[in-house]
């Protein structure tokens, strides 16, 4: 399995940046998948989740603001984020699920099996 995450970068507050994610090594429609960031100092925390039949799930801090969309042909994940904060200021993972068919809950990245190496997002005010 292997997970590569793109499209991160430094951006003005109320701007907008598209993360991707590009998977391989294993079947990508049957896993749920998810974004997740850190920042320094923090937890890692739960961004967006989306199933296998792309029901999604989002964060309250990012709802409005953000859209999690996958590519099954294309193997993709991707983060479209827009208005961005200096708070949504880290380092953006994205993680397959542990387990194929199983729906994700709660943003709970105990649940992921595997990460990609991440990629920074800054956003200044």
């Amino acid at each position: 399995v292997h997970l590569v995450e793109s499209g991160g970068g430094s951006v003005q507050a109320g701007g907008s940046l598209r993360l991707s994610c590009a998977a391989s090594g294993y079947t990508y429609s049957i896993y749920s998948m998810g974004w997740f960031r850190q920042a320094p100092g923090k937890a890692r925390e739960g961004v967006a989740t989306i199933d296998t039949d792309g029901r999604t799930y989002y964060a309250d801090s990012v709802k409005g603001r953000f859209t999690i969309s996958r590519d099954n042909p294309k193997n993709t994940l991707y983060l479209q984020m827009n208005s961005l904060k200096p708070e949504d200021t880290a380092m953006y993972f994205c993680a397959r699920h542990g387990s194929y068919g199983f729906r994700w809950r709660s943003l709970q990245f105990g649940e992921a099996g595997y990460w990609g190496q991440g990629t920074q997002v800054t956003v200044s005010s």
